[in-house]
């Protein structure tokens, strides 16, 4: 009897966010690669913007008893979750949200063996915003005490769709680039479009790490460069 192989399973990637800033078109990248994505999604109203190729995973991003059983078969989680619009006043949202719902995706994938953990964060440190600086640098301690082979992405703020008005700033950041002083500031807190922040979890996701690897703006920048003039295989 002549069996006919069947074809592999499709890589999958478990999403949290899936309908945010990031997540949506990060998602539609995932599916173009011939990945296989599970999307939290908080409602059935917010999983109809999330394609059809996706598989809905119903769930509260704040509980993990909410869909920690539907991670697997995914070897990836990127988590996406966080207070929209960063402000100095929504110290109680980072609190209540950004932390609550790292902690949440850090458990669920230890209860499902993850492989690789994605996770955004913030450039740091930095002069301004500090609540929320503290809160991510703490959810990024939760991720580093967790054992997880994690990934995590550092940009400042990232130019997209309603998020253009830093564009102002960019004849700064050229005038503090030509001074030692001010340079590395420039450099660390330099902006991101969301094309480049795409482009570099993708490639997060598609080049695994054993331990933990940093990823700030200056490796977001090269990460999303073209193959052919980007020397990213050997890092960040």
């Amino acid at each position: 009897m002549v069996t006919t192989p069947q074809a592999p399973l499709p890589r999958r990637v478990f999403i949290t966010g899936s309908t945010g800033y990031l997540g949506s078109r990060l998602i539609k990248g995932l599916l173009a690669r011939g990945y296989g994505v599970q999307a939290l999604a908080r409602s059935r109203d917010a999983a109809k913007r999330l394609p059809v190729e996706c598989k809905i995973i119903l769930g509260n991003a704040l509980d993990s008893k909410s869909f920690a059983d539907h991670v697997r078969p995914a070897s990836t989680f990127v988590h996406l979750v966080g207070v929209a619009h960063p402000a100095p006043w929504k110290t109680r949202k980072f609190r209540n949200v950004d932390l609550v719902s790292t902690r949440a995706s850090i458990a669920a994938a230890q209860a499902a063996d993850i492989a690789h953990f994605v996770y955004v964060s913030v450039a740091q440190p930095a002069p301004v915003m500090k609540t929320y600086i503290q809160t991510r640098a703490e959810c990024e301690g939760f991720l580093r005490s967790s054992g997880l082979h994690s990934t995590i992405l550092r940009p400042w703020y990232v130019i997209g769709p309603g998020h253009w008005w830093p564009v102002c700033l960019l004849p700064l950041y050229s005038l503090m680039k030509r001074f030692s002083a001010t340079k590395d500031i420039a450099l660390r807190l330099g902006l991101v479009t969301h094309k480049q922040m795409t482009s570099a979890l993708l490639w997060a996701i598609e080049h695994p790490v054993q331990g933990l690897r940093i990823m700030d703006v200056r490796h977001i920048r090269r990460a999303s460069m073209p193959a052919s003039n980007s020397t990213t295989s050997g890092a960040p």
